[in-house]
This record gives C-alpha cells, structure tokens and sequence, in this order.
C-alpha cells in the first residue's frame, strides 16, 4: 500500500474547501486498502485584510465579487446541495458573517506539531459553516480547540502571543510563490495539483493513478 503525501492548501471559510476535503476524505475510504494518505492543512487567507469582526456575508461578496442577493442566494444552494451529497451542513441562516482566520490558522499550525491537525480542521469548519461561530474570536477558537482534544490553556497563550505566526504567513507565501491563488488546492506527493471542490471520483482517480505511479 502506497502512502501518499497530501497538502491540503485551504481556508476555514472557504465552502468549496469543506467541499473538498469531503470529497477527499470519501475518495480515500474508497481506495482504503490501496492507498494511505498524510494530509497537511497548509494556511490560505481568502480575505487577510479583514478586521477581526469581521464583515456581512453579503455585502461582503458582492464588494469582492459583485454578486447581487439572487446570485448569491443561487450560489449558496448549490453549495448547501453539493454538502447535502457528502454529509457537511451548512447553515447559511445561522451565519451572517464573514471572518479574518489568521488566529485559526495559528492553531492549525500547532495543531500539526501535536498530531491533532485533521480534528482541529473539522472542528473549525462544521464550527464556521454549521454552527455559525466567529472562527476569529479567541474564547470561541479555545473552545474549539478543546473539543478537538487540544489544550485549551495552551491554546490561549499561543492565541494571547504572536507565538507561530511567522511560520504561518512563511508557509502562506509560499503557496503563493507556487501559483496557489485559489482554495482549495490539493497537492499529491509536492507535484500534482487537484484544484477545487471536485467530486469524490475526480479524488479516487488521481490517488489511484499517482500511487501506482510511484
């Protein structure tokens, strides 16, 4: 059985990027056996410059993407029926905003270090997208961390520091020095590049297609 190296470049608010993972995640149940996968949640901002309270949905995308109310309530049933199909919620009547992840991607970093990366990027996106919580404020990230099975006073201090991020805005950097200006991008073994929320069987393919070419 081949162990496949997987980047998983994303963000916390990205829809398409819970989309993704889902996708990805069923597609190696499906090659269990085949193919083994250690998945890195690598850091992407979709909106650095956000304040930490963040901005209306809304007026959000349509100062960003210009989209009116009837594309956006379009867009936002497409993504409720492409979760519906692999079992994530998402609750857009329970959220009205948008948030700046630098903090999370802090803890996604340290969460990496102590083994409890995957929980800890679950947690933050059913927390986001199903249960409409503001991923940017520090005692709803603590608690989030702590239901993942991490250390909530650690995740204090690191959250009451600066601590890691330098090493998240250096790994940001480089994804966008590679030409990663989308989310999400899975990169297989640092060389092959699946872009987007793409189907469980775009996934099944790829892993079986690049495991037997190693």
């Amino acid at each position: 059985m081949k162990t496949l190296r997987i980047d998983f470049v994303s963000d916390v608010v990205c829809p398409w990027c819970a989309i993704g993972l889902a996708s990805l995640e069923q597609a190696l149940q499906r090659t269990d056996g085949e193919v083994a996968a250690n998945i890195h949640f690598q850091p992407f901002e979709l909106n650095p410059q956000l304040p930490a309270e963040g901005e209306g949905i809304g007026e959000h995308l349509q100062r960003k993407y210009g989209m009116s109310e009837a594309q956006l309530a379009e867009n936002q049933a497409r993504i409720r029926a492409r979760g519906a199909e692999l079992g994530v919620v998402f609750d857009f009547n329970g959220r009205s905003r948008i948030f700046n992840t630098f903090d999370a991607h802090r803890l996604l970093h340290w969460a990496g270090i102590e083994g409890g990366q995957r929980d800890l990027k679950h947690a933050l996106l059913r927390g986001y997208f199903s249960e409409g919580r503001n991923v940017s404020d520090h005692a709803t990230l603590v608690a989030i961390a702590e239901s993942a099975g991490l250390d909530a006073s650690r995740a204090q201090a690191i959250l009451g520091s600066d601590e890691y991020a330098d090493d998240v805005r250096e790994a940001e950097q480089f994804f966008l020095r590679n030409g990663i200006s989308g989310v999400p991008a899975v990169i297989i073994e640092q060389k092959h590049l699946i872009s987007g929320g793409q189907p469980v069987e775009v996934f099944e393919r790829a892993l079986r297609e690049i495991a037997t070419g190693l």
